[in-house]
């Protein structure tokens, strides 16, 4: 079976969470749950590293503002992720090369964060910080979801994802002038603070 549809849905999970996709696919190879996990996510260094990563990215991300910073920071890491974790998966079945596995991860990761990062900047534009938590949230029980459901059914999964992802880009169209506004709104403060320093 090829092993596309894990390849493709592991990457739109890890533009969103990386860590708890590298977490969630070892420990679903350690306990045996699936022979599709390369042995190099199974390994327990790579667990204890994606597990704290993974709790520092749970408090950083519902925090407003620096959810973006978080964001910024991992706009090279979360594509990596992707393409790497992808190129594993390729390895490891052997149904498909190990490049074109690498790219469909880390391009549908870049994907997939930049819904996610754009969406946070719309959000952070609210003065409520109920509203990061709450985001936040279902996007850690969606990663968890849709990961553990592509473990038993990788191509229903990868429609999932594909919608998700598509839905995630629509929605991201409508709220470009939102997240215009912030943008502004933040330069115009700095240069206010900036002013404000300058005088005596």
């Amino acid at each position: 079976m090829s092993v596309l549809p894990l390849v493709f849905t592991s990457g739109w999970a890890s533009g969103i969470n990386a860590y708890a996709v590298v977490l969630l696919l070892g420990l679903f190879g350690v306990t045996g749950v699936s022979a599709d996990v390369p042995q190099t996510l199974q390994r327990p260094e790579v667990l204890i590293v994606a597990g704290v990563l993974f709790l520092c990215e749970a408090v950083a991300d519902k925090i407003p503002y620096v959810d973006s910073a978080w964001d910024s920071v991992h706009t090279v890491i979360r594509p990596l992720a992707g393409a790497w974790v992808g190129a594993l998966l390729a390895g490891h079945s052997g149904s498909l090369s190990d490049v074109a596995a690498g790219l469909v991860g880390g391009s549908t990761a870049l994907a997939s964060h930049t819904v996610k990062a754009g969406t946070r900047m719309a959000v952070n534009t609210s003065p409520e910080p109920f509203s990061n938590f709450v985001l936040s949230s279902a996007e850690d029980l969606g990663v968890a979801g849709v990961v553990s459901f592509a473990m038993f059914h990788p191509g229903a999964a990868a429609v999932v994802a594909a919608v998700l992802l598509a839905g995630g880009l629509l929605a991201l169209v409508f709220l470009v002038s939102r997240i215009r506004r912030f943008l502004r709104r933040r330069a115009q403060r700095r240069e206010e603070r900036r002013m404000a320093d300058r005088s005596p």
